[in-house]
């Protein structure tokens, strides 16, 4: 992150959160939440991409980096929500802009899900509708999801992981740095409690505008398979892909993520040629 930014931290739910925040010069807020496994270091290249109007905040989740969980104690994906609402009272913070990544994903679509009016746009990077209808067999690989992981050497889902995270040599590094900084029990934990996040609500419409991003070469569960009938469901939704980009698409071509971002956070028209129709 960069030097003008503070590191601070609050008590929550019995969790010291760890967060890196800018100070903006109006009232303007974008909060970041990362994918499982990482740290707000994933998005260093989109803290660059804001002016200085803007406040900008990027937490390790409970669980992650810098924010470790008290011995004994498990990860909660509902814990992440008190700890977001926290960051609001602690800021006095109206609404604020949520980009989430992966499971940061997953909780900005929590929040926005049932606390609408603390959202004042989206930006959900290469991750699953919360709300989605699931096939019989994705809730079967759900069922088995912890056995599975529960067998695999600790080493080689680190590596098979942070393969599928970037194309990036430097992307796959930084996943599996991160990845090393925590135990498998506590891995497995965040991704069998991150499914409860999945409750299938066809009627479900977001309240406001929402930009998803996919790197064109994610192959993380059924996230580039559901991207377009989910911009398809939803008119609020724009969809674009990433080219050259795999799970974690922000890091490996931030280029281009940081284009799309700005012009949809200032309201401009977006380049039609690159979006899904």
């Amino acid at each position: 992150m960069e030097d003008k930014t503070s590191h601070l931290k609050f008590q929550n739910l019995n969790c010291d959160i760890h967060y890196w925040y800018k100070k903006g010069t109006t009232n303007k807020w974008v909060i970041f939440f990362h994918g499982a496994g990482v740290d707000h270091e994933m998005f260093s290249e989109q803290f660059k991409a804001f002016d200085e109007t803007f406040n900008l905040i990027a937490w390790d989740a409970r669980g992650h980096g810098s924010s470790k969980l008290e011995q004994g104690k498990k990860f909660k994906f509902k814990d992440m929500i008190s700890d977001c609402k926290k960051l609001y009272e602690i800021h006095n913070i109206d609404k604020a802009i949520l980009i989430g990544q992966s499971m940061g994903g997953n909780l900005a679509q929590e929040i926005a899900y049932y606390y609408p009016e603390l959202v004042k746009k989206l930006v959900l990077i290469d991750c699953t509708q919360n709300t989605g209808k699931l096939t019989f067999v994705e809730k079967c690989v759900l069922k088995c999801t912890k056995f599975i992981f529960n067998c695999y050497p600790w080493k080689l889902l680190i590596k098979q992981s942070s393969n599928a995270c970037g194309n990036k040599a430097s992307v796959k590094k930084y996943v599996k740095d991160c990845f090393e900084k925590i135990d498998k029990e506590t891995f497995i934990d965040i991704i069998i409690d991150l499914t409860g996040c999945l409750h299938y609500d066809p009627e479900f419409k977001f309240k406001e505008p929402v930009l998803l991003l996919c790197g064109s070469d994610d192959i993380t569960g059924n996230i580039k398979k559901i991207a377009e009938p989910w911009a398809k469901s939803d008119s609020n939704c724009t969809l674009y892909f990433i080219e050259n980009a795999g799970h974690n698409s922000n890091q490996d071509n931030p280029e281009k993520v940081n284009k799309l971002i700005i012009d949809f956070v200032n309201g401009a028209t977006l380049v039609t040629s690159d979006k899904y129709h």
